[in-house]
């Protein structure tokens, strides 16, 4: 959940009252948030000779966008206590009484066609107010907008500019400009250069660096406002005393985009000289049939059924009590005009984007109604139970522990390298899941074996007296087209000996305690086994009893030659290999830098489901 921090003493005023941290504690969790921390009694920084105030770290749900800020937690919460309704936001026509335009260009479709405009006019900042707006942004940026991918937020003193706009798509050698804070101008290509090792702008270039054209706004003089999502023209950037201010957003998501806009306009309206008031543009886009009036500050109505609401929480309220416990939570609600006593009429406002169903209505009635203060409802009859995988995996984890073994929990992804190479292993291109833009070399690919985490886990505990015997009861995943989702889990178990003998016997007589906890018998060949002839292949053997034997591999060159064996297992007349164990090849323990040998035991434990 992103953490919030407000000036303490600021936000008491804005709320009309003071509160002890243990007060103020409690108002949060009434309200479904955290108080992440107080810093009143912390050493603060010192800025200009001047100690930072205390502030207050509120941790916000990631959900709720109209928190994001000072202004969106001072609303909410007064609005929570009854201490203001919820606002009208309301589009404002001009004065001149023609809507500002922005025109959007057909080529803007090859890279960001998205975009959506509105005008905060007579606006009166303050330092803190201004610094709240700029944190707003990055704070969207980061979280909804996942980093400027989805939508990209310009802010423009609009006394510097003048429209109407246009959003164009132009080859990167065309566009020139002064970037923000720079006075020396610059074309596209150069801009990527300069900002390539930048540690705040740096990591948003790939977003359209390899484009054949780039996206840029232009207003009648052809002043370069923003080159999105990159970064604003130094001409028009907004200072502390601007007043007009023009907000521009382009994107690739549109739901993603009417969100932004109007959590950027209902959050700082606050502050215009007619509070909650938007001047709205017009979007003129005619090739793609998305011309329109933004933002769109319309309130959405849903029907919920009290039933539902009261059958959830354990309540019994009517519908003219739920409709008040609901306008704490910013929602306006009253009793259905066809079936009063069965349902509500919701109205959600702009800045309750997080309410997407029933279920959302209903949370927000427990917060108003207060964690606790619902009754205590009976979770004696539930249709839940554990997954019988789960049951089996467990079984398995608790007779290795209780024969010495001890667990590690590896991560599920690792290099190409450590998954196929470092174990002698090839990959066929068929098997493994990649990633596609994976962060480090460390998380290329879904692991097909849990041997590489063993490995990694001894390695970082070689220290450690000898022997070391650890196992892991886990998941792998295979590619698999038959399925919707082209991949599958398969649970296996595994476990590793590190020690200066070989380990070899420890691994056998731990895969015979658990076949034999897992009542699989041992099967001699005296019981006509029919040999390599099942290698990974199920075949109908009916006339056999179910059990499980060992075959030698010379084949796997994980494993020293001679020194493995294959497992399999009959269950149910059907006949498969499950797994190998053996001792690891020479060049395996170097390259997972081990200095003493190593066996390991790796096996499919859905057979026995």
């Amino acid at each position: 959940m992103p953490t919030i921090s407000v000036d303490k003493y600021d936000l008491f005023e804005a709320l009309g009252q003071k509160y002890t941290t243990e007060e103020f504690e409690e108002l949060c969790f009434e309200f479904g948030i955290e108080l992440d921390e107080d810093t009143e009694n912390d050493d603060r920084p010192i800025v200009d000779g001047v100690q930072e105030p205390p502030q207050l770290k509120i941790e916000i749900p990631a959900n709720r966008y109209d928190m994001l800020c000072f202004e969106g937690i001072a609303l909410m919460l007064n609005i929570f206590r009854g201490k203001q309704p919820t606002p009208n936001f309301r589009l404002a026509q001009p004065a001149s009484g023609d809507l500002e335009t922005i025109t959007v260009l057909e080529d803007t479709m090859k890279v960001r066609p998205l975009v959506a405009c509105a005008i905060l006019r007579n606006i009166k900042f303050t330092q803190k107010s201004y610094d709240s707006f700029i944190s707003l942004q990055d704070k969207l940026h980061q979280n909804l907008a996942r980093n400027r991918t989805l939508v990209a937020i310009g802010t423009h003193d609009l006394d510097t500019i003048k429209g109407p706009f246009t959003y164009e798509a132009r080859p990167p050698k065309d566009i020139n400009f002064a970037p923000l804070n720079q006075s020396k101008s610059m074309n596209g290509e150069e801009l990527m250069a300069f900002y390539e090792k930048d540690r705040h702008l740096g990591r948003y270039l790939h977003i359209i660096k390899d484009k054949p054209v780039y996206p840029v706004i232009y207003d009648s003089n052809r002043v370069v406002c923003s080159l999105p999502p990159i970064i604003n023209g130094d001409h028009s950037k907004i200072k502390l005393s601007s007043t007009n201010i023009f907000i521009e957003c382009t994107a690739t998501d549109k739901t993603k985009l009417d969100i932004v806009i109007n959590m950027m306009v209902t959050m700082f309206s606050v502050y215009a000289a007619e509070p909650f008031t938007i001047e709205p543009v017009k979007v003129i886009s005619d090739h793609n049939g998305q011309t329109r009036i933004t933002p769109n500050l319309s309130s959405r109505t849903d029907t919920v059924e009290i039933d539902y609401l009261n059958g959830c929480l354990g309540l019994s309220e009517s519908p003219e009590s739920i409709s008040k416990l609901l306008s704490k939570m910013a929602l306006s609600a009253q009793p259905s005009s066809e079936h009063p006593n069965s349902e509500i009429e919701v109205t959600i406002p702009p800045t309750r984007a997080d309410i997407l169903q029933r279920c959302d209505v209903m949370e927000d009635l427990g917060i108003a109604y207060g964690f606790n203060r619902l009754p205590r409802m009976s979770v004696t009859k539930t249709v839940g139970a554990p997954l019988q995988l789960n049951k089996l995996a467990d079984i398995v984890r608790l007779e290795c522990g209780m024969a010495g073994w001890s667990e590690v929990m590896p991560l599920i992804l690792c290099s190409h390298d450590e998954n196929f190479a470092w174990l002698n292993r090839k990959d066929d291109g068929k098997t493994a899941v990649r990633l596609a833009n994976p962060k480090t070399a460390e998380y290329q690919i879904v692991r097909t074996s849990l041997i590489p985490g063993l490995l990694k886990t001894i390695r970082e505990n070689k220290g450690h007296s000898v022997p070391i015997r650890v196992f892991e009861t886990s998941d792998v995943v295979f590619k698999d087209p038959t399925v919707e989702r082209r991949a599958r889990n398969e649970r296996h178990f595994a476990a590793a000996w590190y020690g200066k003998a070989s380990g070899f016997e420890e691994v056998h007589g731990l895969l015979d305690r658990v076949m034999a906890m897992l009542r699989q018998a041992f099967i001699t060949h005296d019981e006509g086994l029919t040999g390599k002839e099942v290698d990974y292949k199920v075949t109908a053997t009916p006339q056999k009893r179910d059990g499980y034997w060992l075959e030698p591999v010379d084949d796997e060159p994980t494993f020293f030659p001679g020194r493995a064996a294959a497992v399999y297992a009959r269950l149910d007349g059907k006949t498969a290999r499950i797994g190998e164990f053996g001792i690891l090849h020479p060049t395996v323990l170097e390259n997972f830098e081990l200095k003493y040998p190593v066996s390991t035991l790796e096996i499919n434990l859905e057979v026995f489901l």
